[in-house]
């Protein structure tokens, strides 16, 4: 994706957010500023606090303390403000089945408050945008899980919002379909909307102009794509060998491995190594005395994977007590 076109305005200014859920912490003290125009990626596991910290900005979820700014307006005490600027898409499917595509997008019109004049322009132009004309008079639940998440995204779309969050928008969603999805957003990237996109796809991730690393309620790490991966200690070696169940403990025997992760049916290790060459060589030796049949042991670019699987254990995170979180804020 290309870099953001950086206009010096503040697309959000999250100032210590937190919110509470009785015992749990799910978001914890988060500080974060976007600029405007931006594409960015929040990456973390299950129950890292992503959706929560996402409902928080959409003003869907009160916090229980600290404040965001959208375009400078309060999610705290100016939602009204807030609303009409973004668009919010959650991870489930939230349209009405019984309603055909074109039926859903007039009913979010009506709902968001777009001039009449104006919805049948925007409904058609949002359909040809999603490639969505030719079903438009399908009904919502005969729709593929791909073509629900274009049409959720275009009716987030047709108010014209100027922030999109977008919490895991391709969940469970084909890798053709996902491809076609952030296609679309790379259209709204080009003209100029801001995105704030939950993803567990590394591949997704790559393609933000930056993303955080998010655990525990926190974030942990902020960076663009490649900065990350320069974060990676050491190098990353390519192995494709007979059994790779069996090869990893053999790996592991080595004081430069530092950690070895499955990729389909190889192994992309993390060395620590003086003498590239002779590590390599070291561990093809190795894995064949051991009785395994090596097809190679090569070097290979470091990705996203590595990245999120090395920084995140690494991060000292500082022990919370739940406990003492006290009461859920009421909505």
């Amino acid at each position: 994706m290309t870099e953001a076109p950086h206009t010096g305005e503040l697309a959000l200014d999250i100032r210590g957010l937190t919110r509470r859920f009785r015992e749990v912490t799910a978001v914890d003290d988060v500080t974060l500023t976007i600029p405007r125009g931006e594409v960015f990626g929040l990456v973390g596991p299950d129950g890292a606090g992503k959706s929560s910290l996402i409902r928080m900005l959409a003003t869907v979820l009160a916090p229980t303390s600290g404040d965001a700014l959208v375009f400078g307006r309060s999610v705290v005490k100016e939602a009204h403000a807030v609303k009409p600027r973004i668009g919010y898409m959650s991870q489930a499917f939230s349209l009405y089945g019984d309603l055909t595509v074109r039926e859903n997008l007039d009913f979010f019109a009506e709902l968001r408050g777009v001039p009449r004049r104006e919805m049948a322009a925007r409904a058609e132009r949002l359909l040809e945008f999603s490639g969505l004309t030719e079903f438009q008079k399908r009904q919502a639940q005969f729709l593929s899980g791909g073509m629900k998440q274009k049409l959720a995204l275009a009716a987030t779309l047709i108010s014209e919002p100027d922030m999109l969050f977008l919490d895991e928008p391709t969940t469970g969603v084909d890798p053709v379909s996902r491809r076609e999805f952030w296609r679309i957003i790379a259209g709204l990237h080009r003209q100029g909307i801001t995105v704030f996109v939950a993803t567990p796809y590394m591949d997704e991730a790559d393609r933000c102009n930056e993303i955080a690393f998010m655990a525990q309620g926190r974030i942990i790490l902020r960076d663009t794509p490649t900065g990350m991966k320069k974060r990676v200690p050491g190098r990353v070696v390519e192995i494709a060998v007979s059994d790779y169940r069996a090869a990893m403990p053999v790996l592991k025997r080595l004081s430069y491995v530092r950690s070895i992760e499955v990729s389909g049916e190889m192994l992309r290790t993390l060395v620590d190594c003086e003498d590239d060459g002779a590590c390599e060589g070291e561990m093809r030796a190795l894995l064949s005395s051991s009785g395994l049949v090596v097809e190679h042991v090569r070097p290979t670019a470091t990705d996203l994977e590595m990245a999120f699987a090395t920084l995140i254990p690494s991060v000292d995170l500082p022990e919370r007590d739940d406990r003492a979180a006290g009461p859920e804020v009421p909505e």
